[in-house]
């Protein structure tokens, strides 16, 4: 009797402990033992072109669970008697629903793991068709997928997000995250012993905030045509990469184009090149520079488009011998000639009409040195030096484009400047993002900068127009209809591989229509092997690709009595004695 009175005694305490002393921890760790809590991903924003084709999207999905231990009570009814057919009977009935064999089903649901991913990806109806099977301890998660419907055409500009986390990871998906990724909600809600769901028990919901919806100003079917366009030339002329670039004279981007692409659905096949070249790839960008130094020289007032030059072979400054790039006899052209013909010598001559640090501000005035302003992520200022570390022969290469390095992007912005009557702005990928409400709102204007006057700018232009003439280094480039100005470029390339020069970089860049400029389009061929010159090797992509873009964007064709201006490229010789003329006057020439 003692005894049985101390044990009594005994579980009274305990009880007393438990249900008067501590019973709210411990009415709490009990609820805790049967709460559970689901994360509800938001819907992340979509991206569309600017005819609202859509670039990414996402789509729910499911993550099937289960519990293991409460697998093996699953019953149903065999020949009409409610029947226990444990874990073989939930393998069958889930094998054609997850598109697996039951043998290999039923090792995944069988072990005493409270929490075991099944499966991932699982699509909204398929997960409807598992729930109505009623098996304990099977339960389903929230997720979500991206989807790319253009796949590799704009994926390294569009980006991707990593398919585990589902979190940003390159690109406009990373550029633009805070707006496309929204707030995750919360769901906590009391499950039974098998782990589903108590349907009377008290829940707690937290819905989520869907990302908001963005519009570029990419145009989807030029994207297309222009990296089609550039993979086709890469192939052909057996290029390492290639880029093209296709923005109007006001700043909006129509395409970047960037080869080799990437597959943004296989991300761990680690094929492919993920960056956008057209921000993140740095190259001398050659000749297609002269234009920065001929429209400094007209802008400072220290020649005009028919000031002559006399051209020889070559040219000696300080210790080194500096060259055209093919050997000739004494040229006598102007500086539209210069231009056209796309002499180093002679811009050589024009650059040392100014100092250097007045040629540095012309750089750094059209973008050189620094990031377009675009934001895009990765996007290289690339490589020009303060003017006060120029080697003593640097001075010179630059001007004709080798000793600094560029992108894409920026000499791309050196021929919207000159388009656009000597004003740069800043290019632009987003034109309208849906508020709260789902209304659109326009994105803020871009930054603008006046870098020369509207009448250099004109005769820069006009100048440019002969670069597509005979006489001129890129007639391939001609589009039937418009008039067009542009440049070529053909420069050494810099391999950190080889620590030193390896291959060639082709380009062309240009505008049209020439009288009224309405596209800017820029080609980059990367380490070409079958031909390299930026004529022949990057003017009929651009001649390709302009032509698409402005019957795409509706651009009148130039009137029949636009004609070019009347350019003076030849003299028929010397010029005569007392002539302002541009010549070799030796290493000390200039400022």
């Amino acid at each position: 009797m003692v005894v049985g009175i101390f044990v009594l005694t005994l579980f009274a305490a305990q009880l007393l402990r438990i249900q008067g002393l501590e019973s709210a921890a411990t009415a709490a760790e009990a609820r805790s033992q049967r709460i559970a809590t689901e994360v509800i991903p938001a819907q992340r924003g979509t991206i569309y072109d600017a005819h609202d084709t859509v670039l990414a999207t996402s789509q729910e999905r499911r993550k099937v669970v289960i519990d293991q231990t409460a697998v093996p009570a699953y019953k149903r009814k065999v020949d009409g008697e409610t029947t226990t057919v444990g874990v073989q009977g939930a393998a069958e009935q889930l094998a054609p629903l997850l598109q697996t064999d039951p043998a290999t089903l039923a090792g995944a649901l069988t072990g005493d793991q409270r929490y075991v991913v099944l499966a991932t990806g699982v699509t909204p109806s398929t997960w409807r068709e598992i729930y109505r099977l009623g098996i304990p301890g099977v339960y389903s998660e929230r997720t979500s997928i991206r989807s790319y419907p253009q796949s590799s055409n704009v994926s390294p500009l569009v980006g991707f997000v990593r398919p585990n986390d589902q979190t940003a990871g390159g690109g406009l998906e990373l550029m633009l995250d805070q707006t496309l990724k929204g707030k995750d909600g919360k769901a906590v809600y009391e499950v039974g012993r098998d782990g589903s769901r108590l349907p009377n028990a008290r829940s707690d919901v937290s819905e989520q905030l869907a990302g908001r919806d963005v519009r570029l100003t990419i145009d989807n079917d030029i994207q297309w045509y222009a990296q089609n366009a550039l993979a086709q030339q890469v192939k052909k002329t057996g290029a390492e990469s290639g880029t093209v670039v296709v923005q109007r004279r006001t700043g909006e981007l129509v395409a970047l184009a960037s080869y080799p692409s990437f597959d943004p659905t296989k991300l761990n096949s680690n094929k492919g090149t993920f960056a956008n070249l057209a921000f993140s790839d740095v190259f001398e960008p050659g000749s297609t520079t002269k234009v920065i130094t001929v429209a400094a020289g007209l802008e400072e007032g220290k020649v005009t488009p028919d000031t002559p030059v006399v051209i020889p072979n070559t040219i000696r400054r300080y210790d080194r011998t500096l060259r055209d790039s093919h050997p000739h006899p004494t040229l006598y052209r102007t500086v539209t000639g210069t231009l056209a013909e796309s002499s180093n010598i002679g811009t050589i001559f024009i650059s040392e009409t100014m100092a250097p640090k007045t040629i540095d501000q012309y750089y750094r005035k059209f973008g050189l040195g620094t990031t377009s302003g675009s934001g895009f992520p990765g996007e290289s200022a690339g490589l020009l030096p303060p003017v006060e570390k120029w080697g003593a022969v640097q001075r010179y290469t630059m001007s004709y484009g080798q000793g600094i390095s560029a992108t894409a992007m920026q000499v791309s912005g050196v021929f919207q400047t000159i388009a656009n009557g000597g004003v740069r702005v800043a290019p632009t990928l987003v034109s309208e993002v849906q508020d709260a409400d789902g209304r659109w709102q326009a994105a803020p204007t871009p930054k603008s900068t006046r870098v020369v006057s509207d009448k250099t700018a004109r005769e820069v232009s006009h100048m440019l127009e002969g670069v597509v003439t005979d006489q001129g280094t890129a007639p391939q480039a001609r589009v039937p209809g418009y008039r067009v100005a542009g440049k070529t470029g053909t420069a050494d390339r810099y391999s950190a591989e080889v620590g030193g020069y390896s291959g060639k970089t082709a380009s062309f860049v240009g505008y049209a229509p020439a009288g009224d400029p309405q596209l800017v389009v820029t080609v980059i061929i990367q380490r070409p092997t079958r031909g390299y010159y930026g004529g022949a090797t990057a003017g009929p992509v651009f001649k390709d690709v302009m032509t698409y873009a402005l019957q795409r964007e509706q651009v009148a064709p130039s009137a029949e009595d636009a004609k070019p201006p009347k350019l003076t490229i030849e003299l028929d010789g010397p010029p005569p004695a007392g002539t302002e003329v541009l010549k070799d006057r030796g290493t000390k020439a200039g400022g």
